[in-house]
């Protein structure tokens, strides 16, 4: 017994996983053992997605990669108390220098409390309580993230006050570190430090019969002194019989340029230092179940990254339009865990405008990515 409990240990320490899901059947633990888990306290579960990928840019290439990979503890002590702890292994474990004293692998570490029946509490490190669909998914069904996801910050530390008020309906608010990384890291130099460097973060989880559902936000964020970000995020999902749909709407304004995107295009410094940027983002998503096994699904996004205001010698206005173009299929072959194989084309195109090749950008090749894989999501103990 003691040599299973080790092998089951350290399979644990060595994968990662993500959000967890109430799961009927046996875990591995219980099959490998041949034991019953007799207790919610402690849940392992395993999270990967990988695929053998080939793309083409400028010339073709190939190769094999795990995208996903992380693990997650998860577990109800009691009635009133839990606790949530999920790590991602494909990233550096250094946090020494962050704000947190935790490292970016981390995504989730904390405790959760419920209060009453309808109000709870969870503290730690945590996901950003921001809107939108796709943004809420786990992180293993998603092949690949518009620019607003991918280069925001989406794991922070702080608290999130939630509330039931009725059955199909939820409001949080949030306050979390507004960074992970010290200032100049994250913003570059000649900056100062805001008094109250958090994120505050407004969000409404709503459910209409199970047909639409909503995903609403929005946050403030005080970058440094004087300098905030304003963000908004809509989502909406459609379920009719076999089809279901997601439409999300994005927008943020940033007095510095967090994301980078724009510093990218025009800053000329270390650190996210483009002043004045702003982004919007419109992702589309449709699902088509032909049968329980199979589902058929195409996703398009249009992305724009530009400047708010006239900054020095650049002109207000959009800089970069993004696209992409998506299509694919999935079988799931009904094992414990969501197992499911993908076929996927992946279609990226970054189209500048004047103002960005006034200033010496040029429009990139077409990027193109077919993929084919499996997403698996075991429940380990």
């Amino acid at each position: 017994m003691k040599n299973y409990l080790g092998v089951i240990l350290c399979l644990g320490l060595l994968v990662p996983c993500t959000t967890i899901k109430a799961q009927t059947e046996s875990t591995l633990f219980e099959k490998v053992t041949n034991m019953e888990k007799k207790t919610n306290k402690l849940n392992l579960y395993l999270n990967v997605q990988g695929s053998g990928d080939a793309n083409y840019m400028d010339e073709f290439s190939s190769r094999f990669m795990l995208r996903q990979l992380r693990i997650e503890a998860k577990g109800n002590i009691n009635d009133r108390f839990s606790y949530r702890y999920r790590q991602r292994l494909n990233r550096g474990n250094n946090g020494g220098g962050n704000i947190d004293n935790l490292p970016t692998s981390i995504d989730i570490a904390g405790i959760g409390i419920n209060v009453t029946k309808k109000f709870s509490i969870f503290a730690g490190k945590q996901c950003a309580a921001y809107g939108g669909i796709e943004f809420d998914l786990n992180p293993i069904e998603i092949y690949e993230y518009s620019d607003m996801i991918e280069y925001m910050s989406n794991f922070l530390t702080g608290v999130n006050f939630a509330y039931q008020i009725a059955p199909s309906h939820q409001v949080q608010f949030q306050i979390l570190d507004s960074r992970n990384n010290s200032l100049e890291d994250t913003y570059g130099a000649g900056f100062t430090e805001s008094k109250v460097p958090m994120l505050f973060t407004l969000n409404w989880n709503g459910n209409f019969n199970n047909t639409f559902k909503t995903r609403w936000s929005a946050s403030l964020m005080n970058e440094t002194k004087d300098n905030q970000m304003y963000y908004v995020a809509l989502g909406n999902q459609l379920t009719v019989n076999k089809f279901d749909a997601f439409f999300d709407f994005m927008y943020s304004t940033e007095d510095i340029d967090r994301k980078g995107i724009m510093t990218n295009l025009v800053g000329n410094m270390s650190g996210h230092n483009a002043l004045d940027a702003c982004y919007t983002s419109l992702v589309l998503k449709l699902n088509y179940h032909i049968t329980p096994q199979w589902n058929i699904f195409a996703k398009g996004m249009y992305e724009t990254a530009g400047l708010s205001e006239d900054v020095n010698e650049l002109e207000k206005g959009t800089y970069r339009t993004s696209y992409g173009y998506f299509a694919g299929a999935e079988y799931y072959p009904n094992v414990e865990g969501n197992l499911h194989f993908f076929l996927t084309y992946v279609g990226r195109h970054y189209a500048y405008d004047d103002r960005a090749k006034a200033v010496g950008l040029e429009n990139l090749s077409n990027s193109t990515r077919v993929s084919l894989g499996f997403i698996y999501q075991l429940p380990l103990f």
